[in-house]
């Protein structure tokens, strides 16, 4: 994307947000504050620190991917959880192009006015997650509020090319709100999907700073139509800690998510990318994700994935897994108590 005046370093621009304090503190909300810088908060604590742990699978699917001039958003983005998920042949690729037509205060993906789509993406993809004989893929992309769809029609023929040539693989999508569009996230959930994933991200109060192009409550729709669209549809949603949330509003944004009957949720820490983007505001001891992740369990939620290097598609696989072992066990004590 070529610079400008406004956006020099070509990346996206930071967002005045709201100050930041101290946990416990009232919430403020006063406008172009930009509160502290990650500079203040300290160095990343030793539980953001990992290893390289490199095992036959992940090598082999490095030699792959370079073998192929392949490329998946788990590279691209330094993922720290490459070395799992690879070695678990769980990988996740980003569709539509790497242009957003949407800007998030968190978030590395480029902002600018996308290319046009290229009718052979599926297909790409598809060859990509065969040779790499994946057992889990997921799909991940760009808001293309620029498409008539928002990219549906891509998204289903993404599904629907993995399903042809690799069956036993299972996929997850991760993409925009669709503009809270029915037919569009029917358009999805009609290629089944195994899981359709869209993010909260932050809580309520934060989202219109962090989130600007999106809203909170169309984002809860986006999961409530998905859900409503196919029976049986698993669907999933994420929260970024450490960027200006209090502990009561965790819980509330997890209720809220709760409420549109969401089966798996995934928390984790708010990692600044570059200068440019917002700053972090703390960094969440464990035992905090700990808890929270019993709270989920005990709202109902099927599978908690919660910790300070959890990602939306860290283990995704073994989260779908998860969720499908605690559903089928669920709906067993339902049956039995109802006398089935």
């Amino acid at each position: 994307m070529a610079s400008n005046a406004h956006n020099p370093h070509g990346r996206r621009l930071y967002l005045p947000l709201t100050p930041v304090s101290t946990p416990g503190s009232p919430p403020t909300s006063e406008p172009g504050a930009r509160g502290r810088t990650s500079a203040t908060v300290g160095r990343k604590p030793e539980w953001l620190k990992t290893r390289a742990s490199v095992g036959p699978n992940f090598a082999e699917l490095k030699r792959l991917m370079r073998d192929g001039d392949l490329h998946t958003v788990c590279e691209e983005a330094s993922c720290p959880n490459i070395y799992e998920c690879w070695e678990d042949r769980e990988a996740t690729f980003l569709v539509l192009g790497d242009l957003c037509t949407r800007r998030c205060g968190f978030c590395d993906v480029q902002t600018g006015k996308p290319l046009p789509v290229d009718p052979t993406e599926p297909d790409r993809v598809a060859e990509a997650v065969r040779r790499m004989g994946l057992r889990y893929v997921v799909l991940t992309g760009v808001a293309r509020d620029d498409l008539p769809d928002g990219g549906a029609q891509v998204w289903a023929e993404c599904i629907r090319a993995v399903r042809a040539v690799l069956p036993t693989c299972h996929i997850e999508v991760l993409p925009t709100d669709f503009r809270g569009l029915e037919a569009d996230i029917t358009t999805v959930i009609a290629a089944e999907p195994d899981v359709f994933a869209h993010n909260l991200e932050t809580v309520a109060r934060l989202h219109p700073k962090i989130r600007p192009a999106f809203t909170y409550d169309r984002t809860l729709e986006a999961l409530r139509l998905a859900k409503a669209a196919r029976a049986g549809q698993v669907t999933k949603s994420n929260l970024i800690l450490g960027m200006g949330e209090h502990p009561d509003e965790i819980k509330e944004a997890m209720r809220d998510l709760r409420s549109v009957h969401v089966d798996l949720l995934t928390i984790g820490q708010y990692l600044q990318p570059t200068a440019h983007h917002l700053p972090v505001d703390r960094w969440v001891d464990p035992s905090e994700f700990a808890q929270l992740a019993d709270a989920g369990r005990a709202m109902g939620f099927a599978h908690v994935e919660s910790g300070p290097l959890v990602r939306s598609s860290y283990r995704a696989g073994r989260q779908f897994r998860a969720a499908m072992t605690a559903m089928a066990a669920m709906e067993q004590n339902e049956n039995e108590g109802a006398g089935l």
